[in-house]
């Protein structure tokens, strides 16, 4: 006898199974730049945002505080940002793109930016908004039942 899945579970197993293959599809577009999605995440969030204190990097980009500074010591040493002490606070690192980074991050998220309009192409300006919309419902739902546990 065939278990009754609940509507609530359905979706969020087709919600995983689209991330799961937009995550495929977008890391190899990534890849294809010579970043990892770490590197990419970082240079996006400079390129976006301007120069950030490293500890403010790695929540934005998901990544550990340990995992944050192995990121930014290696594009450091490709030459990809520049890591200077705060003016304010010399505890406080700040990392910025360097002109190399900023050239290799605008054409990567540039890429990046048409593989998206390629996947969600399917959907009305309409029917992305509200995709939005309900995403972040259910992000924020879900970081509160995480706060209250």
């Amino acid at each position: 006898m065939a278990q009754v899945i609940q509507e609530s579970d359905h979706v969020w197993l087709v919600m995983l199974k689209a991330m799961r293959a937009l995550t495929r599809y977008a890391t190899a577009g990534i890849e294809d730049t010579g970043l990892g999605d770490s590197d990419f995440r970082v240079l996006e969030v400079l390129l976006h945002k301007g120069p950030l204190p490293v500890n403010t990097i790695g929540p934005i980009v998901d990544l550990t505080p340990g995992s944050i500074s192995i990121a930014v010591d290696r594009l450091v040493a490709k030459g990809l940002v520049s890591r200077v002490e705060s003016a304010e606070d010399r505890r406080v690192r700040i990392v910025a793109l360097t002109p190399r980074g900023k050239a290799l991050i605008v054409s990567a998220f540039r890429k990046h930016s048409g593989q998206m309009r390629r996947v969600f192409s399917e959907l009305s300006p309409e029917e992305l908004r509200g995709l939005e919309v309900a995403l972040k419902k259910v992000g924020k739902r879900a970081a509160a039942l995480i706060e209250q546990s």
